[in-house]
């Protein structure tokens, strides 16, 4: 004899609107961040204008700001020239294919700008770019 199985078989329910929003919620919360990230490793800076400027965007982007006062930042922080070398060239010890920004302000010397080039050069930065502002 044959046994009955009086249990009901249902299907699960899957919610798939509360899951829709979840991801659109965290697209949105992904998309703005990433847009405050690309600018916030930097202190503002009146820089030059070009017509052909473009944006790095690779992960390891060291910048190197000159001040309009001639002063050196170094990825945020001040340092004298001494110890500019020397950072420099621990950051290419890290990872050899580190790029240098140097950011000069256009009202800064243009020989405290020509001085951080120099440093770049003696210690052993291949990868140098300067940033411009896009000429509107």
């Amino acid at each position: 004899m044959k046994r009955r199985d009086f249990r009901e078989k249902t299907q699960p329910l899957v919610m798939i609107i509360p899951m829709i929003d979840i991801m659109l919620f965290l697209l949105v919360f992904f998309m703005l961040g990433t847009i405050y990230m690309v600018q916030t490793n930097t202190l503002p800076v009146s820089l030059p204008q070009s017509s052909t400027a473009k944006q790095e965007t690779r992960p390891n982007v060291v910048p190197i700001t000159v001040l309009e006062s001639g002063d050196v930042l170094f990825d945020k922080d001040t340092v004298p020239n001494q110890q500019l070398g020397e950072n420099i060239h621990a950051a290419i010890e890290r990872d050899k294919d580190t790029i240098f920004v140097l950011r000069g302000d256009k009202s800064a010397r243009y020989e405290s700008v020509v001085a951080v080039l120099d440093l770049l050069k003696k210690s052993g930065a291949a990868r140098v770019s300067i940033a411009t502002e896009l000429k509107k």
